[in-house]
């Protein structure tokens, strides 16, 4: 744990707190937030429009905490993996993707992940602990591409909504105007559907929403995603019926292929029976294959034909360019659980 709180992480409204306590004037918070999220400081002393006295009086007590990735993996493909260490002495990684003119950055939100999803390499070795606010955006903020991200995916490690109120700090900071400032098109949100945090979730914030779905029918999806017998599907689906996305925000739906198991006829005529009327995409994804798996991932054929057959019948459908493979950052890749064993 830090001999020192760390200021990195913390909302306008807990600056002010801090300032009032510190007996500093309250717009003092906006200054040492632009500090934080604008310029990316890494020092209390580097905060210039504070008085000598009040940058001494913060560093008794706090300092900035941005901490550097401890190792960085570089596929053939230009993604790259970062290892960070969290304040409680666990691992976690985030996935940076470079395209072009475009470079997004997955982010972890668990060290760990207790859903416990077959096809997960995260979900294998289970939850370690939830990130602070502060060891999310330290993904970001500590980041060598910082500043050429141009969109943020929650989907590393662990369960967004299962470590809501950090993931929430995390947001109202990336989107805050005292804070990253961006715009909320620009992040998206997956859960496997955690449906008693969802509609806070989908209340509090405008970021997109991915849902993971991997298979309509119920009795097959819980084989795959134990959360299922929790907080069913279907149950997810009559929640996202309450809210528009016909406009600025979107919500899709990620499908992870498994060839002979999710990929059939009859999948695509009951996929179209759970999202008929709500507006949005299903993102398909190769399978990455994990130890010990039963499961395959079909042929680009397949793919094809199971992305058309889907568009035919009037859902928007596309299939996700599989990255970074060979250095394990590819979806349902991500884990540590061998340094966690070690």
């Amino acid at each position: 744990m830090p001999d020192r709180e760390y200021l990195y992480g913390q909302t306008l409204s807990q600056l002010e707190a801090l300032c009032n306590q510190l007996q500093m004037p309250r717009f003092t918070a906006k200054q040492i937030a632009r500090w934080l999220y604008v310029k990316h400081t890494d020092s209390i002393e580097s905060m210039t429009d504070l008085s000598a006295k009040q940058r001494q009086s913060l560093a008794l007590t706090h300092k900035v905490g941005l901490t550097a990735p401890e190792k960085v993996s570089t596929s053939a493909d230009g993604t790259k993996k970062y290892l960070y260490r969290t304040t409680q002495g666990h691992y976690i990684e985030s996935a940076y993707i470079p395209d072009g003119d475009r470079a997004t950055l997955c982010v972890s939100s668990q060290a760990g992940c207790r859903m416990g999803c077959r096809f997960c390499a995260t979900g294998r070795q289970g939850l370690q602990h939830s990130l602070s606010t502060h060891e999310i955006l330290n993904q970001i903020g500590a980041l060598p591409e910082r500043d050429r991200l141009s969109n943020l995916v929650f989907m590393g490690m662990g369960e967004p909504l299962d470590n809501m109120d950090n993931v929430l700090g995390a947001l109202d900071i990336l989107t805050a105007p005292w804070g990253f400032g961006w715009s909320p098109t620009r992040i998206t949100v997956s859960t496997s559907g955690v449906v008693p945090a969802l509609k806070r979730f989908l209340d509090a914030t405008s970021v997109h929403l991915a849902v993971s779905l991997h298979n309509p029918f119920p009795e097959e999806r819980v084989e795959i995603m134990p959360v299922e017998k929790a907080w069913p599907i279907r149950s997810v689906v009559e929640i996202l019926r309450q809210y528009d996305f016909t406009h600025q925000r979107r919500v899709s739906f990620e499908y992870i292929v498994m060839s002979g198991r999710n990929d059939s006829p009859r999948h695509i005529r009951e996929l179209c029976r759970l999202l008929d009327g709500i507006k949005c995409r299903i993102n398909l994804i190769r399978f990455h294959k994990i130890p010990g798996s039963p499961y395959f991932s079909p042929d680009d054929q397949a793919m094809i034909a199971f992305r058309d057959a889907l568009t035919r019948k009037g859902i928007h459908t596309t299939i996700r360019a599989s990255r970074g493979e060979d250095i394990q950052a590819a979806c349902g890749l991500l884990s540590t659980a061998q340094m966690e064993s070690a």
